[in-house]
This record gives structure tokens, sequence and C-alpha cells, in this order.
């Protein structure tokens, strides 16, 4: 990455992908994941990688129960750590599913754009989607509003 050069997503799970959501346990998900990230953050520096290269990714998903998704969420601000940009997937994640008893990925697209709508207002700098036009959407009617403010 350091010889590269390349934009690298640094993110975080608890777990591997067979282990990772038995019994996901945080005593601060948001203190714990942040922690991570600055930590692998200053290695990944010390061996030469350009700090303004490296995105943070908080994991949604990935080792994580609902709550600690929308923790993470809630308080994205928390992440916006300059000169890291912030990258968040939430796109039809099962925590949208659990809470919004959609079982089927592809009937989670209300809660998905309300998901990545609320981060965009928060700041977050980089969404992983699925629905690439409907989000599209969504931008430009943020920018037609935020025109008025």
């Amino acid at each position: 990455i350091a010889d590269t050069g390349v934009d690298y997503v640094l993110m975080h799970t608890q777990g591997t992908p067979q282990t990772m959501q038995i019994a996901p346990h945080y005593a601060d998900v948001v203190t714990e994941v942040r922690s991570y990230l600055e930590v692998q953050t200053a290695a990944m520096v010390a061996h030469g990688v350009n700090p303004h290269k490296i995105l943070w990714d908080t994991g949604i998903g990935f080792g994580k129960t609902v709550e600690h998704n929308l923790a993470l969420i809630a308080q994205s601000h928390k992440f916006r750590v300059p000169p890291h940009r912030l990258l968040m997937g939430v796109s039809r994640k099962s925590f949208i599913g659990k809470i919004l008893d959609r079982a089927d990925a592809a009937d989670r697209l209300s809660g998905t754009l309300a998901v990545q709508t609320y981060l965009t207002l928060r700041g977050c700098d980089v969404l992983r989607v699925h629905d690439v036009q409907e989000m599209a959407e969504c931008l430009k009617m943020l920018a037609a509003i935020s025109r008025f403010e």
C-alpha cells in the first residue's frame, strides 16, 4: 500500500466470518471501534502509508448486533477524523431487515435510503451502495434543498 499509494479501506470486524455474528460483545462499541481504527492506522503510517489514503470503515454488520450498528451510525461523527475519510457500508444490511421486518435484502431499499441519507447529512464521505440510481436521486434532492439553506 505504501509503495503504490493506493487508497485503502481499513475496516473493523470482530471475529472471523465464521464466528463474527456469534454473540458479538463490546463494553462500548463506538470507543472500541475507534480505538481499533486508530491503532491500525498508526501501524500503517509507521510502515509508510500516507494517512490521507486511509479510509475508515466501522464495519457495519461485521461482528455487531443491531444495537451496535445503530450506535455506530448515530455516532458516526466520532469517526470523522481528518485526514481520514469515512466510508460506511449499510446498503441492504441485515440490521435494516430486522428493524423493518424485511428478510429479503432486495426489500430493504427504503430503510437503506433512510440510513444513507442520514449518514450523508452527518458528513459521511463515501457510501457503499447497491441502489446507485436511487441514492443518486436522494443526493440530487438534498443538493437542491441545501441551496436554499
